[in-house]
């Protein structure tokens, strides 16, 4: 019998040959530490029989083919009648189950799977499908696809060792396993792992000391919080990024011609990231920033993230053959950065192992079918020199001292201003009263809103992406200065509000008010408004921005939810309520909220402020105290309640932050350039499944939709078709399970090394499942609930006592050295060394040639001789770069695909052709070969020995001691130290001799007063204490 009369046979004859019974024991998913059960106790369906069916049977039996009608990939199909009439598995009854007679049989030609498709199945493997079939054939849907909800941690024993909810998710595993979670990290420790986990960069001595000796016990979370605000943060966590942006400065293939502004994209990058842009937005613009409504420059830019494709130039090429290849590499970045999947496996055919079919891929691939390559322009410069920069802080100076002034002049006001509030304490407002009557409430997308006896309104009804509500009434009050607009809690909303979206939150994009006699308000009577403050803002979303113009940006509370807030808005000049003839007055304010996804405000109340206006009971409270029985805090509060009413304060407040902003979040300046993004196509492209992948081959029209595996795309229009940003919103709707796990997968990997699902790229079948489900989950939908914002996750992290365990493996739980080797439950903290830049960047602030300028063009650092000259038909010259942007960050060094910096490679660089969330670590002796002899690491050392030879310190071992603490932080041990001191007395004995060879180890970096052949000395001991393996490892 051949082949291919055996598949078609396939269950179609049941001769009653006797089944052959394997039984036999072995393990399965036998958690470290539990006892030894049978396969039948400790079976699961996902673990065990999936990855069995997707790598032995989907070829003849799932969604491509179904042999004698037999389909393995969806539970429907196990459980099918088939064409002979029997039943593959029938849950509970191995006897009958026809399946596991075909798995067993010695009929070679009854046997499956057939001789010439692959080996038998094992032993252990076949009676793994007999535990699971005895057991009822329970099918779960994969781990990676389940609905998304969050767990409650797990009782633990040791409950004092916890810091936050993730402990308790990790200690219990531990103690489920016999073993317990390492000690502490000390200190030195510590704060060198927050400086390489968040800036990449050492700590310097005197941020050491400060810590080190800081009795605080909010030492460690206010150092936290520092480096979280550092601008370094930025670049730190976009080098990440970038890797998943397949990031470089050339075209790639043959002639690989440079792509001079393409670090524009990088800036914006680390911009976005260190003013936390939450991941949502961040992503939405990246893929679809130019079809975001009132879309901008800097939105459109974000796009650049698809053009880091490679593109090919040279003659003779079929271009549509590499644009068909652009979007290729687009849907398959998109499937793995975004969704964890191997998507890129259906171009050709339909997914071997998760449930995604060839039409699913070109459906997905008409997404980006209708993107075309253009251009736009923005500002060169997302960040200005650091002449500018202290242009700006010179400025700021003056401006600072009047503010310190002014408040000191409330305070000194003090007495007479309480005064004045005493006498309007007893005709103060009821809540009720807020000095705006309203005869209209109307919501642009019809919902409705119920007044309520304290003056505000619940709103209820439709509750759409985006709304606007607006007020129209008139005023009790006769001048009024500002407006205090009130969000506030209640029972009835989303996790109790005070938003619309299912966590709570809500956008107040844009604030505006109009005021006049007219009944119809124009453009005309809008009131300009001089400041906003707020009792709390959401990282990212400062209360400034509901007044900026600017409807991409707003003001949002996460995660402060299910509170009651404030926003305090102070016109320019005061607006009087008196009638003008005939004419009532109007007062009019609207509150537009254009974040989408149900971001919209659920009960608000609006009170306007005058010389009456409301005075926060807080403060009341204060001023019935006398005042020597205040606490300082309290007198505080006083001035900051004056300071919010006074227009001279909010004037100068908003200078201050407004040149804050331009030098913390540099602004750009003046010039611009053309950069390369993705541009919506105006005539649409038809999109068709291409037979083999082959765009000469094209077979059935498909049109945009998502994975069915997952929710479905919200509903359009019939005659709308879904777009980019459709799709983009998509992939974080809450009903979608699997962007939220990849996300907080991958910071948590930037934590701890790897990630909780150490198959980054790959949440599918053939994938790894989460050492720590439940934990992955937590972190999952508390990303969410944190409105996206990275540093607040990552502050959650950093706070565990689980981060902060030691690393050292021999201090470890002795158990754990042999139950868990590799650590996958997490008892200690990992160490591995830093990626290609940030080696690079240590040694270059150790030496004290690190350029703090951030941003900006590609810069060319020293490369070994014949690399330049690997370039195609002369296209490009490496440039050599001189003064500060010789010592750049790695980041900035410029990246050519085809013959990348030698040092990069080195260390593992990945080649930025394709997508990669997460690069290899080697081992090898050129590495350490490489820090040792290389020019860039070499002239770091001759620099650090110029340092510390001018430091305060004056003997050798004070000076070795520094130079030890500038790379690793620690002190020295005393064996360490006599160790140093002595092979830098060999040195120096050596190199009195050979005087020549001084001036050429010292080179340009000879301090005055010292003996060249000291400093050689030096040099030479430098370079030995630098090319320590715990200055390039993370502990």
């Amino acid at each position: 019998m051949n082949p291919t009369t055996r598949q078609a046979d396939f269950f179609n004859s049941y001769n009653g040959i006797q089944i052959t019974t394997i039984r036999c024991l072995f393990f399965f998913g036998v958690l470290l530490g539990d006892n030894l059960l049978s396969a039948r106790e400790k079976i699961n369906f996902t673990r065990d029989i999936q990855p069995i069916f997707s790598q032995k049977c989907l070829t003849c039996h799932g969604p491509d083919q179904q042999e004698a009608g037999l389909r393995l990939d969806v539970r429907e199909g196990t459980l099918a009648e088939l064409d002979s009439g029997a039943h593959a598995i029938v849950p509970g009854s191995v006897e009958t189950s026809e399946l596991v007679r075909r798995l067993t049989t010695n009929d070679v030609d009854q046997r499956m799977p057939p001789v010439d498709e692959g080996e038998p199945l094992s032993g252990q493997e076949i009676e793994a499908i007999r535990s699971w079939i005895a057991g009822g054939a329970p099918w779960r849907v994969h781990w990676a696809y389940r609905k998304l909800q969050r767990p409650e941690p797990p009782p633990t024993q040791d409950s004092q060792w916890c810091h936050n909810d993730i402990d308790w998710f990790v200690l219990a595993n531990l103690e489920r396993a016999g073993m317990s979670p390492s000690p502490g990290a000390d200190r030195y420790t510590l704060i060198k792992r927050l400086y390489y986990d968040l800036l990449g960069l050492p700590p310097t001595l005197e941020a050491v000391d400060s810590f080190v000796h800081n009795p605080s016990k909010h030492a460690y979370e206010e150092l936290v919080d520092d480096l979280l605000k550092s601008p370094r943060f930025g670049e730190r966590q976009a080098r990440h990024w970038l890797d998943k942006a397949r990031y470089a400065d050339s075209d790639g293939y043959e002639k690989d011609k440079p792509r001079l502004n393409a670090w524009r994209y990088r800036d914006w990058v680390i911009a976005a990231i260190n003013r936390d842009l939450p991941f949502d937005q961040f992503s939405i613009k990246q893929l679809a920033g130019d079809l975001i409504p009132e879309t901008t420059p800097l939105d459109q830019l974000a796009t650049a993230f698809h053009r880091q494709t490679l593109t090919n130039t040279e003659g003779g090429t079929d271009q549509e053959e590499f644009r068909v290849k652009a979007i290729v590499d687009r849907v398959n970045t998109t499937g793995t950065v975004w969704l964890g999947l191997t998507i890129g496996c259906a171009q050709c055919h339909s997914h071997k192992y998760d449930p995604v079919s060839q039409q699913e891929y070109y459906e997905l691939f008409a997404f980006f079918n209708n993107g075309d390559e253009a251009t736009t322009n923005v500002l060169a410069n997302q960040f200005p020199s650091q002449q500018q920069a202290r242009e700006l802080e010179l400025e700021l100076k003056p401006v600072i001292d009047q503010l310190e002034e002014r408040r000191a002049q409330l305070a000194n006001d003090l007495p007479r201003l309480e005064e004045q509030i005493v006498r309007q304490l007893d005709d103060r407002k009821a809540p009720s009263q807020t000095g705006y009557e309203i005869f209209s409430v109307q919501s642009q997308e019809k919902a409705e809103f119920q007044p309520l006896e304290d003056g505000s309104f619940l709103v209820s009804g439709a509750n759409p992406a985006e709304d606007k509500y607006s007020l129209d009434g008139t005023s009790t009050v006769d001048t009024i200065a500002g407006v205090q607009i009130e969000v506030l809690a209640d029972k009835s909303l989303p996790s109790g509000g005070p938003g619309r979206a299912s966590h709570g939150n809500f956008v107040l994009s844009e604030i505006r008010v109009y005021a006049g006699a007219a009944q119809q308000l124009s453009t005309s009577d809008v009131v300009p408004l001089a400041s906003a403050s707020s009792d709390y803002s959401q990282s990212g979303w400062p209360v400034k921005a509901a007044i900026d113009g600017d409807k991409t940006t707003g003001w949002g509370v996460a995660p402060q939810l299910n509170n009651d807030h404030h926003i305090t808005i102070l016109f320019e000049q005061p607006v009087s309520a008196q009638n003008e003839g005939d004419q009532p007055f109007h007062l009019s304010v609207v509150l537009e909220q254009s974040y989408g996804k149900q971001h919209t405000i659920g009960r608000f109340r609006i009170t306007l402020i005058d010389e009456a206006e409301f005075v926060p009971e807080d403060v009341g409270q204060i001023i019935g105290l006398a005042s020597d029985q205040r606490t300082s805090d309290q007198q505080q509060r006083l001035i900051d309640f004056f300071a919010s009413r006074d227009v001279v304060t909010s004037q100068l407040q908003n200078r201050v932050a407004d040149l804050q902003i331009r030098i913390d979040e540099a602004m750009g300046q003046g010039k611009t350039m053309d950069v390369r993004v993705i541009s919506q196509r105006g005539t649409p492209r038809k999109t068709h499944v291409l037979h083999r992948g082959d765009f000469l081959q094209p077979g059935n029209e498909v049109f945009p939709t998502t994975l069915s595996m997952l929710p479905s795309l919200k509903s359009k229009p019939t005659h709308a078709t879904p777009s980019r940003l459709d799709l983009a919103r998509w992939l974080f709707d809450e009903s979608n399970p699997l962007t939220p796990r990849v996300a907080a997968n991958h910071v948590w990997s930037h934590l701890f090394g790897y990630g909780l699902v150490r198959t980054m790229n790959d949440f599918g079948v053939r994938g790894e499942p989460p050492t720590h489900p439940d934990l992955l989950d937590w972190l999952a939908v508390e990303y969410r609930h944190l409105g996206w914002s990275r540093k607040a996750l990552m502050k959650t992290i950093l706070m565990s006592a689980t981060y902060r365990q030691a690393s050292w493996v021999a201090g470890a739980d002795p158990a754990a050295q042999t139950q868990d080797p590799e650590n996958r439950l997490i008892h200690r903290q990992n160490r591995f060394r830093v990626e290609a830049e940030i080696v690079r960047d240590l040694y270059l602030a150790a030496g004290g040639l690190l350029s703090d300028k951030i941003g900006g063009p590609t810069v060319f650092p020293p490369l070994p001789r014949g690399i330049a000259d690997l370039s195609y038909a002369n296209n490009f010259r490496w440039k050599l770069s001189t003064g500060e942007d010789r010592y750049r960050r790695g980041m900035y060094t410029f990246f050519k695909r085809t013959s990348p910096h030698p040092n990069l490679l080195t260390f593992d660089c990945p080649d930025a052709n394709t997508t990669n969330v997460s690069r290899q670590i080697s081992n090898t002796p050129l590495a350490a070969l490489t820090t040792l002899n290389n020019e860039v690491f070499f002239e770091a050392a001759q620099a650090m020995a110029r340092r510390v030879l001018m430091s305060e310190f004056v003997d050798d071992a004070s000076r070795m001691m520094y130079a030890m603490r500038l790379c690793v932080a620690r002190p020295a041990t005393r064996p360490e130290l006599e160790e140093l001191v002595s092979l830098l007395k060999l040195s120096k004995l050596w190199y009195a001799k050979h005087i020549d060879e001084s001036r050429l180890m010292v080179g340009e970096y000879q301090p005055e007063g010292i003996p060249v052949e000291e400093t050689a000395a030096w040099v030479a001991t430098c370079r030995v204490v630098m090319n320590q393996d715990e200055f390039i490892s993370r502990e």
